[in-house]
């Protein structure tokens, strides 16, 4: 991320342009072109920009607010820089998981587990550690014995075996993961904590995103759309997971090629619901081999899947897809969690 120490101080460092169109002042400052965008992002992804270079720039961005154009060209840096797939290996559904899960526990594993036993090759990636208390979806997978890739080998050969797999972000662009873990010391999300949202490494023709704040939808559509985005489905999730809350109205901001459109979700559970001591994922194992029920967990489970269906097959309207996912659910094998 950072290049060794700045040694000519009558010279400007190549980076220095970009900071200074941000931050320029009111009059004087602009947002960044793709391009600009692309060249930025990856000097910080080659490690060629000072450490306070990079401070700066994603803080004034971060007041600024990014728009479309800037994190399509910070995805395309990262596809530059990135450990690139084999062009064979494809998926049907890029899901992002990058927040972590505060208030419940992380239901929409299951939600996976259903869509990759329909035969849906769902490739998730994220990454962990960077806000305290939360239940990160590594470690969750591991728990419960499910597929975490080291490489884009193991991914393709668990996407073969299973339909499913989880790459960390770590083992194909370790600068970016950097970057994220930053945000304890900058106080603040940046803006990488939105684009990793958009990366889609293996173009999959259906993407699905969360978001933590309503306004960032338009946002995310923006981008998606000058990235040539196939399928997008995009909505406000539990603790910023792709996954659906029960006990509110959720609204669905779905593109298709150039198309936007809203759907609303209405609540299935009413009155207030109460956060979780802790996340944890023996909830999650009982409620698939069937030894508990929970109402919550089982609306979050098939509301989240549901989704994913709207988005994976365009003929289903939202009542069929509810359906489709209730029919997996009842069709599911029991002993397929650890």
């Amino acid at each position: 991320m950072t290049a060794p120490g700045f040694e000519n101080p009558t010279q400007e460092h190549p980076f220095a342009p970009f900071v200074r169109i941000l931050g320029k002042g009111k009059s004087g400052s602009r947002s960044l072109s793709r391009s600009e965008a692309r060249a930025a992002f990856g000097m910080i992804l080659r490690g060629e920009v000072e450490a306070v270079q990079v401070g700066a720039f994603l803080m004034l961005l971060r007041v600024k607010e990014e728009t479309g154009e800037e994190l399509a060209g910070f995805v395309d840096a990262c596809r530059d820089e990135m450990a690139a797939p084999d062009a064979a290996l494809r998926a049907d559904l890029d899901w992002s998981s990058y927040a972590g899960k505060k208030h419940q526990h992380p239901w929409f594993i299951l939600s996976l587990l259903l869509l990759a036993g329909a035969g849906h090759r769902v490739l998730v990636h994220g990454a962990d550690g960077h806000t305290p208390e939360r239940l990160y979806t590594e470690p969750a997978l591991r728990e419960l014995g499910l597929p975490v890739a080291a490489n884009w080998s193991e991914a393709g050969a668990q996407l073969d075996s299973s339909n499913f797999s989880y790459l960390p972000l770590r083992h194909f662009c370790q600068p970016l993961h950097e970057l994220i873990q930053l945000r304890p010391l900058l106080g603040l999300r940046s803006p990488v904590n939105t684009l990793t949202r958009m990366l889609n490494p293996l173009r999959a023709p259906a993407s699905i995103q969360s978001i933590f704040h309503p306004a960032y939808a338009s946002l995310h559509q923006a981008a998606d759309l000058l990235l040539g985005q196939p399928r997008a489905l995009v909505f406000k999730g539990d603790s910023g997971e792709v996954e659906l809350k029960p006990q509110a109205d959720t609204r669905l901001h779905l593109l298709a090629g150039s198309q936007s459109t809203e759907l609303l979700v209405p609540r299935v559970m009413h009155g207030r619901v109460e956060s979780v001591a802790q996340p944890a994922v023996a909830p999650l194992r009982a409620l698939w081999r069937g030894t508990c029920e929970d109402a919550y967990g089982t609306g979050a489970v098939l509301g989240t899947a549901a989704l994913a269906l709207i988005l994976l097959r365009p003929e289903l309207e939202p009542g069929a897809a509810h359906e489709l996912a209730q029919s997996l659910w009842q069709q599911r094998d029991t002993t397929r969690l650890a």
